[in-house]
């Protein structure tokens, strides 16, 4: 198992230590009955419901990038990280945009083409847009699971 992979494991596992820890306490403010504590209770049984499908989501996102990258690994067509780095190892920021640019093309000309998502994915990525990253790796995951 890939070191990040245990770091991945070991804080989710973590956090699911503190996660149960936090429900019993709402259990029990919502056991003593009296109406301020039941709500509080209920508030922290709601946010960690909440938590709980965060990770989970977090979890089958993963799962599904690697499980793309598997395939267009065995296919030959896994993007290469070869941008120009600056000296401290971020990638250069033109660079990236010239490669976005082609990346989004590929992917609005063929949107239902997981393959063109995921890799669209990691140009937002590269370009530095990690909250559109994710939301082109999970449009990916959704077509790549669709798909027959």
């Amino acid at each position: 198992m890939r070191r990040s992979m245990v770091g991945a494991v070991l804080v989710s596992a973590l956090l699911g230590v503190f996660l149960v820890a936090v429900a019993w306490r709402g259990v029990a403010l919502v056991r003593t009955g009296e109406p301020v504590a039941v709500g509080l209770g209920a508030g922290v049984l709601v946010l960690t419901a909440l938590g709980l499908y965060l990770i989970s989501r977090e979890w089958r996102l993963a799962v599904g990038v690697q499980r793309m990258a598997d395939v267009l690994a065995a296919e030959g067509r896994l993007p290469v990280d070869d941008l120009p780095r600056t000296p401290g190892g971020r990638v250069d920021r033109a660079a990236a945009d010239v490669a976005f640019t082609a990346f989004r093309a590929d992917a609005e000309a063929a949107p239902d083409d997981w393959s063109a998502w995921y890799r669209l994915g990691f140009a937002y990525d590269a370009a530095g847009d990690r909250r559109r990253a994710r939301e082109a790796l999970r449009r990916a995951s959704a077509l790549y699971r669709a798909a027959p």
